[in-house]
């Protein structure tokens, strides 16, 4: 590691840890049973076709982790993988397609977690129940209810639980945070934001053989059982019900609870709407391309985030968070602020050396990842604890609900609950495998 490294390493620190007690919902730490000051965590990674290898390649190149086991049920990637993070970190992952077998292991710490939506809290709770720590990317839910379930597995487990929104490790963006809380915008009242990406039409399926590399059952594992499709696996699982939780779920969750960390937001909102549609293309795809959710709290604030799922084109490239004596505009490498006549005041931008390079390797998720060892080993503060996701993936998923049964919904500000509206409150949770159902 070059000097530049252990240099930011250790602004990252301490910043990392004045935000975080700063904030609520902090999740309490357990410092039992985690390895010493000298051992690295051991971590499981399970789903590794796409973000998993990412968060695995992250792990390897830690001086903190190690990469013990290799998880898919796409028997290829396992290979693919083991080998990979094999000569990344001088040590041979085992590969199962199975992640349980991983849990079996008593040697194992953590668990991070990259399968489909639809195994985020499930797993997650295997693991708690196995005495494991946990990682799990975004959305840490299918829906609401299991981000319940998964809250109260963590309090009565007593381990670490980390949600993958990456922009809480970012030095820049707690850097903006910090902007805000001392006022130079005013009090925040507003934030917007907007996602684009031109992604292409996944046409019509068909019922197709199960392929050999592929564990299909264990793929589906709580979700109800369906013949195996076409277009579904590997990616396409976004957009659909059974399985995914629509573009919302998948980037809007990202600058969503960025602006309600901004905004210091943290209660539900009392009103959600939603409006838009699959507009672009007519295939299988179940969710929206065209969405448009508003978020409106108790506390004059209001958020709103604008998907565009096959366009490219995005007019604000940020957040943009509006105040009473000025705005400001921010990703999670920079940000600028404008006064009310729109003059810019200020503007920042982190470099590869200050503000994204870390020990384990350059950018926000590796500062993710090692602040997740930081929690396990030395009971540092968790950026990103699962209470704070929950909220967060709350407002996503009720404005999934909103736009589904195609109107506002009144909501309870203390748990998100959704008020007087009974067919809407019935998506709150969904139906399992019988036999696969979260239990904690």
């Amino acid at each position: 590691m070059d000097h530049s490294r252990r240099d930011f390493l250790k602004k990252v620190a301490v910043g990392t840890a004045g935000i975080a007690f700063a904030g609520p919902g902090l999740q309490a730490r357990n410092v039992r049973n985690t390895p010493g000051a000298n051992e690295r965590v051991r971590v499981a990674v399970m789903g590794t076709n796409s973000r998993g290898a990412a968060l695995a390649r992250s792990v390897a190149r830690s001086e903190m982790g190690e990469v013990a086991y290799i998880c898919d049920v796409d028997e290829r990637v396992v290979e693919e993988t083991v080998q990979d993070i094999q000569n990344q970190q001088g040590k041979k992952p085992k590969g199962v397609y199975d992640f349980r077998r991983a849990l079996d292991d008593g040697s194992l710490d953590a668990l991070i977690i990259a399968a489909p939506d639809h195994w985020h809290t499930p797993a997650g709770i295997m693991a708690l129940q196995a005495g494991k720590h946990v990682y799990v990317e975004k959305p840490c839910s299918h829906n609401s209810r299991e981000g319940e379930l998964f809250i109260q597995a963590q309090k009565k487990y007593d381990k670490v639980v980390q949600m993958g929104d990456q922009n809480r490790s970012s030095p820049v963006c707690m850097q903006a945070v910090q902007e805000v809380r001392n006022g130079i915008i005013g009090r925040p009242y507003y934030g917007k934001a907007e996602y684009a990406r031109p992604r292409k039409s996944i046409g019509h399926g068909r019922e197709a053989p199960v392929p050999e590399w592929l564990h299909y059952d264990l793929w589906q594992g709580p979700a109800p059982r369906t013949a195996y499709r076409d277009n579904v696996i590997h990616y396409n699982w976004h957009w659909f019900w059974r399985w995914g939780t629509g573009e919302i779920n998948n980037n809007g969750i990202h600058p969503i609870d960025l602006m309600r960390w901004v905004m210091g937001i943290d209660t539900y909102p009392v009103l959600v709407s939603s409006s838009g549609g699959r507009f672009h293309y007519q295939d299988d795809w179940e969710f929206y391309d065209t969405q448009l959710a508003s978020f409106t709290f108790n506390d004059r604030k209001m958020i709103s985030w604008e998907g565009k799922s096959c366009t490219g084109y995005s007019a604000s490239g940020g957040s943009i968070i509006y105040g009473t004596e000025g705005n400001m505009v921010l990703t999670r490498d920079s940000y600028e602020i404008y006064d009310l006549e729109g003059n810019q005041i200020k503007t920042y931008k982190g470099d590869i050396e200050e503000a994204t390079d870390l020990q384990a390797g350059g950018d926000a998720t590796d500062a993710h990842i090692y602040n997740l060892f930081k929690s396990i080993k030395n009971n540092t503060p968790n950026n990103s604890p699962i209470d704070e996701g929950h909220k967060s993936n709350v407002l996503c998923h009720l404005g999934n609900i909103s736009q589904h049964v195609g109107r506002k919904l009144r909501i309870n500000p203390d748990n998100g609950h959704i008020l007087g509206d009974g067919e809407a409150m019935q998506m709150w949770g969904r139906t399992y495998e019988p036999g696969w159902e979260p239990k904690v």
